[in-house]
Parts: C-alpha cells; sequence; structure tokens
C-alpha cells in the first residue's frame, strides 16, 4: 500500500508564489503571435495584446514574467524597443528571422499589469554595457528629473513602473558570453554596482548561476560574489534522449516516459547539490535559488522551424510539472522563485496558439491544480512507494496549509493505486484529477482532450484519508 505522511513542523518555511512564475522569450511564436498580435490584429486585443492570453494568464494567478530571454537577452539592447521608431534586427539566436521590436518594454510592462504579475527584466551582460543597463534601470525605476526619465514620459508613462526583480546576463557560461565563472563573478560585481536602487524599490539582483550539475560555477559564485547577489539561477532542462536528439514530444514508448521522469527527477538532486554550497557561504539563507528556465526539451513538430523550439505537450509533460513542482515545494527554504519555459507556443509551453485559436495543455492545468500552495506553510510529506527501475519512485506528493485547508498534490506516476494520507483531520474535502495515457495531448480540434475531472475516491477515515488515483495522474485535494 502507498502511504504518505503529513507532519506540521515548527517554523515551517513558506512555498513562494513566485515558484509558480513563467518565462517568455523572443523566441519562436512565443511573442509574436502567442503573445502580441498588434493593434490592427482581427484577434481580439488590448494594445496588441491577445485577451485570450491574457485572460487564461490571469486565472493562474501568475506571480512573475521573465523577459526578454534566455539567450536573446544577451543580444537585446532595450532603446531599440521603445518610441515611435523601432530598430529591425535579426534574431540570430532563434530562427535567425527579423525582429521588429514592436513588444518592448512599455508593451512588457502592459502585459504585466493586464496579467496582474510582476515583472522580471533580464538585463544585456554579453553584447550590452553597464551605461546600456543602469540607464534601463533609471528608465523603469526612476521619477527623477533626468534625460532618461523624460524619454520614458515622452514615450508615454509619467509614473515609474518599479521593476524589482533584474537578472544580470543569462547563461554566461554558454551564448551569454562563454564565460569563466571567475571572471563572470567580477563582471557580475560591475554590473550589479550600477543597478540602482530608487525611491523605496529596493532591488533584487540576479546573478547567473549554473548549468545543471556545474557545481564549480555555483562555488566560485558563492566564494567571489555572495555579498553582491540577492539570487542565483540554476537552468536545467528535462531532455528525454540526448540534446542530439532529444525526441518526439508525442510519440513515444512506455520506457522513454518512464526515463523523460526519471531526468525530471533529477532535479531534486541538483537543488540539493547546489544548495549545499550555497549555505556553506550563506548558513542564513539570505541568497535566493531561482530556477528561472526548467522544462522538458523535445525535437520540434514536424514541419516547424527548428529554432521555433515549437512542440506538442501530453500527459508526460504534465507529469514532469508535478514531479517538479513537488520537488521545488520541498525545497522552498531556499528555492524562492522558478520560471517555466516558456509560457506560449515554445518548449513546454502552457498555451499553444494557431492564429485566433488557443488550447490549454495538460502543463497549465498543473500550474492551475497546484495554485492553493503558494504563499502556503509547508508541511512535512513522506512517501512510502514502489520504487521503479533506474530508482524513479512511483508516487511524488507534496503538502502544505493555508487558512485552515491542508492540501496534498500527488504525481502517480505508473499504474492505477490505492493509497492512504496519514496525519490530518478533516471532515470534508475536495479534489480534482488530470489523467490519460502518457501521450495523450490537446489539439486545436480537440482542445479539451485533456482536462482535469473531479476525484470523488476520496474516502476520509480517522486517520486522514483512503484514495484511489487512475494510472499517468496528476491529483489536488484539499482538506478542510
Amino acid at each position: 500500500m502507498n502511504r504518505i505522511s503529513i507532519t506540521r513542523r515548527a517554523n515551517a518555511p513558506t512555498i513562494n508564489r513566485n515558484i509558480y512564475g513563467h518565462f517568455s522569450e523572443h523566441l519562436g511564436h512565443c511573442i509574436y503571435e502567442g503573445i502580441f498580435v498588434g493593434k490592427d490584429s482581427p484577434i481580439p486585443n488590448i494594445d496588441g495584446i491577445r485577451t485570450d492570453v491574457v485572460e487564461a494568464l490571469r486565472r493562474l494567478e501568475i506571480p512573475v514574467l521573465r523577459w526578454p530571454g534566455g539567450c536573446f537577452a544577451d543580444e537585446y539592447h532595450w532603446r531599440d524597443g521603445v518610441g515611435e521608431k523601432r530598430r529591425r534586427m535579426v534574431n540570430t539566436n532563434w530562427g535567425g528571422v527579423v525582429e521588429d521590436n514592436s513588444f518592448g518594454t512599455h508593451e512588457f510592462m502592459q502585459l504585466c499589469r493586464l496579467v496582474g504579475c510582476q515583472p522580471y527584466v533580464n538585463a544585456n551582460v554579453g553584447s550590452g554595457t553597464v551605461r546600456e543597463m543602469a540607464e534601463w534601470v533609471e528608465y523603469l525605476n526612476s521619477d527623477g528629473d533626468s534625460d532618461t526619465v523624460k524619454e520614458r514620459w515622452a514615450n508615454g508613462s509619467r509614473e515609474p513602473f518599479n521593476v524589482k526583480f533584474w537578472g544580470i546576463g543569462n547563461e554566461n557560461w554558454g551564448g551569454g558570453g562563454n564565460m569563466r565563472p571567475e571572471y563572470y563573478a567580477d563582471v557580475y560585481r560591475q554590473f550589479q554596482t550600477f543597478c540602482r536602487t530608487y525611491g523605496e524599490n529596493r532591488l533584487h539582483r540576479i546573478a547567473c548561476g549554473p548549468n545543471g550539475d556545474d557545481y564549480n560555477w555555483t562555488e566560485v559564485m558563492m566564494q567571489r560574489a555572495a555579498p553582491f547577489m540577492d539570487a542565483l539561477t540554476l537552468h536545467y532542462y528535462t531532455v528525454p534522449k540526448t540534446w542530439e536528439e532529444k525526441g518526439s514530444a508525442t510519440e513515444f514508448d512506455y520506457d522513454l516516459y518512464l526515463e523523460t521522469l526519471r531526468k525530471a527527477s533529477y532535479m531534486d538532486k541538483l537543488i540539493a547539490g547546489h544548495t549545499a554550497i550555497m549555505d556553506r557561504y550563506d548558513p542564513e539563507g539570505r541568497i535566493d535559488l531561482f530556477v528561472d528556465e526548467w522544462g522538458c526539451w523535445f525535437d520540434v513538430e514536424e514541419g516547424t522551424n527548428p529554432g521555433f523550439l515549437y512542440q506538442q505537450n501530453t500527459i508526460r509533460d504534465a507529469m514532469v510539472a508535478a514531479i517538479t513542482f513537488n520537488i521545488f515545494n520541498r525545497h522552498c527554504q531556499r528555492v524562492r522563485m522558478a520560471n517555466i519555459a516558456q509560457t506560449v507556443n515554445v518548449l513546454q509551453a502552457i498555451i499553444l496558439t494557431e492564429g485566433e485559436r488557443m488550447l490549454l495543455t495538460p502543463t497549465y492545468h498543473v500550474f492551475d491544480m497546484y495554485r492553493p500552495h503558494m504563499d502556503a506553510k509547508l508541511l512535512d510529506c513522506a512517501v512510502e512507494c514502489a520504487e521503479l527501475e533506474g530508482g524513479l519512485a512511483a508516487v511524488s506528493a507534496s503538502a502544505s496549509e493555508k487558512d485552515g485547508v491542508v492540501t496534498v498534490t500527488i504525481a502517480n506516476v505508473d499504474e492505477a493505486c490505492k493509497l492512504t494520507i496519514g496525519g490530518i483531520t478533516a471532515k470534508e474535502f475536495t479534489g480534482r484529477v488530470l489523467s490519460g495515457e502518457p501521450q495523450a495531448h490537446n489539439t486545436f480540434d480537440k482542445p479539451d482532450a485533456v482536462i482535469p475531472c473531479e476525484l470523488t475516491s476520496v474516502k476520509l477515515t480517522a486517520e486522514g484519508a483512503e484514495i484511489e488515483l487512475p494510472a499517468h495522474s496528476v491529483a489536488v485535494i484539499s482538506f478542510k
């Protein structure tokens, strides 16, 4: 019998709502066509921003959105995207297409206002200058009487935007400059010095962290730059096969399904390893770990631009998201933001669009199901279950409590199962479950093929509850 045992802990950490954050890069059809269609588009929009996408993101209560990259951030010059005359460029990172910069700083800030989320701006270190970054911070945040601020006024925004989260470069170990950690540590220290705070809006300065298991990068950054950073990033993608042949998003066998989930579960070991290093230099836990790029990376759909990274989204993706969120929740004492890659039409997207049509992916529904964890107190959640081949746990879970409601989220990896939940006392419950064959997905002709339904197979007991879960399922149960 599978069993989940829940206990309350003294001084329990809070699951930061920013763990359920998002990421939108100038890549493929994420921004253009996915989010921004222009004011003259027949697709319903507000100032060029798709109304249907805004409404879908608002329903999720997304807390934070990262922009403009990603790799694109380190070739992005912000003044190309403000004012009446926008500079055209070629997006050399993604597809070699023309970027007309019609979606720039003001459009991004409008998107965040419409959605109701905080902006996370990634500054250009790879090909930018300290002055360029400093003036972008001033342009967005200052209410002083400088020429840079007057430039913002002239572009239609009298009040400052008060952007808190500032990434100082992106993947500077790779496309952001191919830097050694020792060199980047010095560059970071220089750039962050001129990332000024204006008024009472204290900035959160975010340093580029490691790629996967590069523990040396974390060691060097914490040793040389810890006093100057508020957060360190971590990037890790779930790739079923190899970077050269990643595998199809929809055509895979059961062994590859399980291998994908094993690779997703590796996130737990990564976070533990990097946290152990951070704990040595920052025992008080002041510095956040932001996993600001994560998700599944498959081969692109046949017939699409290879540089656009467009892929379908199945129950397998939903399982990856659920397992990953359970890991983030359990590590919430150090992990205080995460940003799935990416929001619309790219990689493990929560939304896909095609012209005026839009659909919500299985991953979107997992975000929706896990919303009760936002800003809730973490509960200890011990799982006893079978271990599948390769050390993959058959059941993953996390639990939290907020306003007297205990929420338990469960990913049942393999076949249908029964489990018990102990350590809670409840008089009533509500539950939802998302399930299907691992390859099941939504299409524009059948956008509701994979959606959550009510979970009724829950029996309350004196000890807690007994539950039956279908195969390959994600469940959320709230107990009162």
